[in-house]
């Protein structure tokens, strides 16, 4: 089985993660018992559990040294190649990784997402589709409280911080130069349907499914 792998990037809270739910779900209707699976970088997040956790919640989440890339691009290779993977489970609440992995079996469609898949020159040759969503800063703000604040348990002032402190600069050295590798640059302003039916389309013409 071939494995289509497509890589949905942008700045955090531009819509990464509701494109690749809607996107899934959106193939799995239009094309009934078409096999895909959803991938997520942040699973890759290092594990942090020998630093204390004020030196933890130091740490520049945004940077790419944060992240376990090697082992992403390994394991994308080995799904590519028909190979199930054990991948991470991350703690966002303690930076740590659980004991526990899931296993993510190959697939016909691979979606991952995530800030920094285009800024790697290795992981981002293995994509066949590369996605980037571009969305103002202020609106991704705007999303990342309402997501951290339910999802995460963060304070509205932490993640103000945050976002100024790190998001913003790394954004503007990693993430936004990394558009120039994608294929297709779509609005985060639009809605998430709006998107997936343009990436659909855009499959379709590069002959990723069957018209």
């Amino acid at each position: 089985m071939l494995t289509t792998a497509l890589a949905i990037t942008g700045a955090s809270g531009s819509g990464k993660t509701s494109l690749a739910t809607t996107l899934s779900e959106d193939l799995r209707i239009d094309f009934p018992g078409l096999d895909i699976r959803v991938l997520g970088e942040d699973s890759y997040y290092r594990d942090l559990g020998h630093l204390s956790l004020a030196q933890r919640e130091r740490v520049n989440f945004d940077h790419p040294s944060a992240l376990e890339h090697n082992l992403l691009l390994k394991q994308l290779r080995a799904l590519k190649a028909g190979e199930a993977v054990e991948v991470p489970n991350y703690n966002y609440s303690t930076h740590t990784r659980h004991t526990y992995t899931s296993r993510l079996e190959s697939t016909e469609i691979l979606i991952v997402e995530g800030i920094l898949l285009l800024s790697h020159a290795e992981l981002r040759v293995e994509f066949d589709l590369r996605l980037f969503i571009d969305a103002p800063l202020d609106l991704c703000l705007s999303r990342r409280k309402q997501r951290d604040c339910v999802e995460r348990g963060r304070s509205i002032e932490s993640i103000e911080r945050q976002f100024e402190a790190t998001v913003i600069p790394m954004f503007n050295k990693y993430v936004a130069p990394s558009r120039n590798h994608a294929h297709l640059v779509l609005s985060g302003h639009s809605p998430p349907k709006v998107l997936s039916r343009q990436v659909r389309a855009e499959m379709k013409d590069r002959g990723f499914l069957d018209t």
